[in-house]
């Protein structure tokens, strides 16, 4: 093992609340320990899964789109405790999306030994809309999840 952790962001900084994480990285930038990367995927995340092979840390912040939930709900899932829930990407402004992402890599055993996922339930992912009230709130909750889990 390398120790290598990396932070890394989906979504598309000019679609709404696609683009909490995109904030999300703004905000842990000047805040994570030196140790720690920060990488952004914008489009397709199948480029994700070299990065999730490198890693023995990885966190994974997106946007989720469901209609049970409201918008700004923050959902936390461990990758190695199973598969994660289809209906929270049913839809991906980036084409192949970060559940098919992770399901791939577990099934070509690319996933690290440490590997998380916060999903924010977005609210609009209109093009040239900014980012929801509930999600900006959501993406600072996030920041200070993902610090206290790589500094606790």
């Amino acid at each position: 093992m390398t120790g290598r952790r990396v932070v890394i962001t989906v979504g598309n900084p000019d679609r709404g609340d696609d683009a909490v994480g995109r904030v999300v990285s703004e905000q842990l930038r000047s805040r994570l320990p030196d140790d720690v990367e920060i990488l952004q995927c914008d489009s397709d995340v199948t480029a994700l899964l070299e990065r999730l092979e490198e890693a023995d840390a990885v966190f994974l912040i997106d946007a989720a789109a469901t209609v049970e939930t409201q918008p700004g709900t923050i959902h936390r899932f461990d990758a190695l405790d199973g598969p994660l829930p289809g209906s929270l990407f049913p839809l991906s402004t980036h084409g192949f999306g970060l559940s098919d992402a992770v399901e791939l890599a577990r099934a070509m055993n690319y996933l690290p030994p440490a590997c998380v996922i916060y999903a924010v339930e977005g609210a609009t992912f209109e093009t040239g809309r900014p980012l929801s009230q509930a999600v900006a709130v959501a993406a600072r909750e996030v920041t200070e999840q993902i610090l206290a889990e790589l500094t606790g």
